[in-house]
């Protein structure tokens, strides 16, 4: 699995379809840490991957709630 690029969010072109994004990626990164905590088998750079995703959606919200404004 390779790092997410931010070209790839060119689906997502609504403030709604953002927000469940980033509320799944919330959810799979509790998932991990749950994991980690629990000892369990758990691929340490997937949190590293759903930090970054998390951050891109947020910025493309930011900018599009400054496009709507």
């Amino acid at each position: 699995m390779s790092v997410p690029k931010y070209k790839e969010l060119n689906k997502l072109t609504t403030v709604v379809d953002i927000d469940q994004e980033i509320f799944i990626l919330q959810k799979s990164l509790f998932d991990l840490r749950l994991k980690r905590s629990t000892s369990q088998s758990v691929k340490p750079h997937l949190f590293g991957h759903a930090k970054r995703r998390i951050a891109q959606l947020k910025f493309k919200k930011s900018l599009l709630l400054k496009v709507q404004n």
